[in-house]
């Protein structure tokens, strides 16, 4: 662990659990949810939760602005509700956070009702021309790509779209809404469980500890994050200390696979070791090994395979 993350972590964690104790969050497991719950988290942000990535919103008076969209029965559900808390104002804007299914199957139900859809030009193009399959029969796309970075002023509140490099996609995508203070993560953030690693999608994982460090780095202590997925029984909002341990948790798996190396065990051998990472027991064990497996994926990129 760098020093500056474990200056950070002993700093930060206490007053994070203290505010977020006192915050109206709740826990859950994306895909255990099946009924449409909405969560405020402060100043007119929160986040929704049925079946698929977890979704950011804003509703005040002047704006509607939606962070990623699940699938498309479950975003007519979010729909529905935000119609119920904004009086039935149209959605200003439709943030991707990346191109995965799980989170932007469901852009098709705002079509009509969403003025404009922003994403990353690399996630972008990989919702039209998906790298491994066949596009959707129906979609909608965006309006606006960025590169780098995107920003509006929407009602009351400021919304900065970043790209700090590949790490799950090479698209990826944290959006910021300034003066809530609460940033949505995407799927840069797996709380408590191992993450999907998406190389024909352009992920580079280990450049994903420095994307998360850079995103700290962005925010101060105060910043309420929200995470893409969470194990069942962990919330799915954190904070910095949050981002930082899965940071730790990539770099420990490259050192262990990069020690199984110099002990001279195989491919085979290295990946058929499925136990708990050390350090990090509460993961469990390494799903199976496939191409988006961050075990595989780490070999691959220590190999060069």
């Amino acid at each position: 662990m760098s020093p500056t993350r474990r200056d950070f972590l002993a700093a930060s964690s206490a007053a994070a659990l203290a505010g977020l104790l006192g915050s109206p969050l709740r826990l859950a497991g994306w895909s255990l949810e099946q009924e449409p719950v909405f969560t405020p988290i402060r100043r007119n942000v929160g986040f929704y939760t049925m079946r698929g990535g977890t979704v950011g919103y804003l509703v005040d008076p002047g704006a509607v602005v939606v962070v990623d969209s699940q699938f498309p029965d479950e975003a007519r559900a979010l729909l529905a509700g935000l119609n119920q808390r904004s009086g039935g104002r149209p959605v200003d804007y439709l943030i991707n956070t990346h191109h995965h299914g799980d989170h932007v199957g469901g852009n098709v139900a705002f079509r009509g009702n969403a003025r404009n859809v922003v994403a990353h030009a690399q996630a972008d193009e990989f919702m039209r021309r998906p790298p491994t399959g066949q596009p959707p029969a129906d979609q909608l796309f965006a309006t606006t790509t960025f590169t780098e970075e995107w920003s509006a002023d929407v009602g009351d509140e400021r919304v900065v779209a970043r790209h700090f490099g590949p790490a799950h996609t090479g698209g990826d995508a944290i959006i910021t809404f300034q003066r809530a203070n609460v940033a949505h993560m995407g799927d840069l953030m797996f709380h408590g469980r191992h993450p999907v690693v998406d190389g024909a999608g352009g992920a580079r994982m280990r450049n994903w500890p420095t994307v998360l460090e850079q995103t700290v780095a962005a925010h101060d202590g105060d910043t309420v994050y929200i995470f893409g997925h969470a194990a069942a029984g962990l919330p799915v909002t954190g904070s910095g200390a949050d981002l930082l341990r899965l940071g730790d948790y990539i770099e420990a798996v490259f050192e262990h696979v990069e020690a199984q190396i110099r002990a001279g065990r195989s491919r085979d051998e290295i990946l058929a070791g499925r136990d708990p990472l050390p350090g990090f027991q509460d993961y469990g064990p390494f799903p199976q090994a496939s191409a988006r497996d961050p075990l595989t994926v780490a070999y691959g990129e220590v190999t060069g395979g």
